[in-house]
């Protein structure tokens, strides 16, 4: 019986011990893009809800070809670039009037992991 005991105790500290849950393991850049962007936006081949993405960053916004575009966005003015990339995605709204993109993201990591995606692919 008092094996018994002294097994019970120490099972029975183990439950209340804390343990670090594991770090999760990092998405790249690439996963953001298939899982916040890719369901509206294509990279390449046919338009989506959203404009082809491929080579957005320095193209001047508004100007995708066989896309139309609301009327703040035909007449913006900017190229993208990452400052105007940041402001859009965390609120896209309040940067163009008449904007019609719902996604709005956050974290400013990432936004900057999108960023350097939309970059990197040219």
């Amino acid at each position: 019986m008092r094996r018994l005991t002294i097994l019970f105790a120490v099972c029975a500290g183990a439950a209340h011990a804390q343990f670090a849950a594991p770090e999760a393991a990092p998405v790249s850049s690439a996963t953001l893009f298939t899982r916040q962007c890719a369901a509206c936006h294509a990279w390449e081949g046919a338009v989506r809800q959203g404009p082809n993405l491929a080579g957005v960053y320095g193209r001047p916004a508004g100007k995708a070809e066989a896309f139309k575009y609301s009327a703040g966005l035909a007449q913006a003015d900017w190229v993208w670039d990452e400052s105007h990339l940041d402001q859009y995605l965390t609120n896209p709204q309040a940067m163009v009037t008449g904007g019609v993109m719902a996604y709005r993201q956050a974290n400013p990591d990432t936004r900057a992991q999108i960023i350097a995606y939309l970059k990197e692919r040219g």
